[in-house]
């Protein structure tokens, strides 16, 4: 690179720590990977940055539960993205319904990588409904990780019928779930209910989190991960 920009090695370098934090670059062994989101997702651009610092942290901590050979399976949502950017340049085997999360990985010569196929959503890039959940049926998982709309004591809620119907399916063949959901969605509902709040592993959610829902959720024998996020100068 410093021989084709002809600039030095020490800009490069500087370039490339930039870019990592900004998430538009994963730096690996020998190299470095593009893991931007799509600039053919408008809705999935619109909100991935929102919370942006709560997500990263979330995800930062969420990538603890992971080790080298895992098999795992990623939705959609914009913290479980930010999850997968993590994991770029890691030994795993990686199930995914998003297109952007599999365009990080499609370049990736550590991590195998399978596709869902389905009814793509143009908004979000995420495949979904009956194709995509009789392919999820015949896989087998160690992690599934989902991002939600909406957590209340009913449970986890999403905003998407089709997609609901997807991570219930995504549910079944893990061997643990794992959700992840920064604070601003605790006390909301939304369209459609996914699971009752006990039935996943673990919650990973970041330090604005009430005492209130602290306790609620620790009530119910979930594991409850609390990421402190960092304001970024």
């Amino acid at each position: 690179m410093a021989e084709a920009l002809e600039v030095s090695e020490s800009t490069i370098r500087r370039d490339l720590e930039y870019l990592e934090e900004q998430g538009s670059a994963k730096r690996i062994h020998g190299g470095v990977l593009y893991s931007g989101s799509s600039p053919k997702m408008p809705h999935f651009d619109v909100r991935q940055p929102l919370a942006w610092e709560q997500k990263k942290a979330i995800a930062k901590r969420t990538v603890e539960l992971i080790e080298d050979g895992d098999t795992i399976l990623l939705d959609g949502g914009s913290t479980t993205y930010e999850v997968a950017r993590l994991l770029v340049g890691r030994p795993l085997h990686v199930v995914t319904n998003s297109l952007p999360v599999a365009n990080l990985f499609a370049s990736d010569g550590n991590a195998d990588l399978v596709m869902i196929g389905g009814n793509i959503c143009p908004r979000t890039g995420v495949a979904q409904g009956p194709v995509a959940d009789k392919m999820i049926g015949t896989l087998r998982v160690r992690k599934t990780i989902l991002s939600v709309a909406g957590i209340s004591e009913e449970g986890f809620f999403n905003n998407n019928l089709l997609l609901v119907g997807t991570e219930r399916a995504m549910m079944r063949v893990a061997d643990e779930v794992i959700v992840v959901a920064d604070h601003s969605k605790f006390g909301h509902r939304s369209l459609a209910h996914v699971c009752e709040l006990g039935a996943v592993k673990c919650l990973s959610v970041d330090s604005g989190i009430t005492e209130h829902w602290r306790r609620k959720v620790e009530a119910t024998g979930i594991e409850l991960l609390v990421a402190e996020a960092t304001e970024s100068h």
